[in-house]
């Protein structure tokens, strides 16, 4: 089973979600982690995955059911089921389930503080408890 980590931001700050979503691939890259960030707008993502840090760089790709351009492509993202190649963290961006539960080692809901998000956000984890994943909250 999957083990999935709810991160609940407290600030409003705009784009504060794909902010936090960057900065937990990059740590999950720092540990060795193939990451799939699977979201509604993956180009916005792919623009703020090279821009949210001025120090760093993470090499990512857009999937388009392809296999990695190199193999130093840690992060993928995209809209669908993402590749085998990246499953060690999830971080799922989307208002519903992600197809794939327990294909992934860990996933990564953020939740902001829109109430409609965390609405939906409360359904997935009761969904995710029934499946038998383990939980965590963060609330940050």
């Amino acid at each position: 089973m999957s083990r999935v980590d709810f991160y609940v931001l407290s600030a409003e700050a705009p784009d504060a979600r794909l902010r936090y979503a960057c900065r937990l691939a990059e740590r999950a890259v720092e540990q060795g982690c193939h990451v799939y960030i699977q979201t509604p707008d993956v180009q916005r993502v792919d623009d703020m995955l090279w821009t949210f840090s001025d120090g760093s760089f993470l090499p990512h790709e857009i999937y388009r059911g392809q296999a990695a351009a190199h193999e130093r492509v840690m992060v993928m993202v995209g809209s669908d089921i993402g590749p085998a190649s990246h499953r060690s963290l999830l971080i799922n961006l989307m208002d519903a389930m992600p197809a794939d539960v327990n294909a992934y080692e860990r996933i990564a809901e953020i939740v902001d503080v829109d109430p409609e998000r965390k609405r939906s956000a409360r359904e997935r984890y009761k969904v995710y408890r029934e499946q038998g994943c383990t939980l965590e909250s963060h609330n940050l």
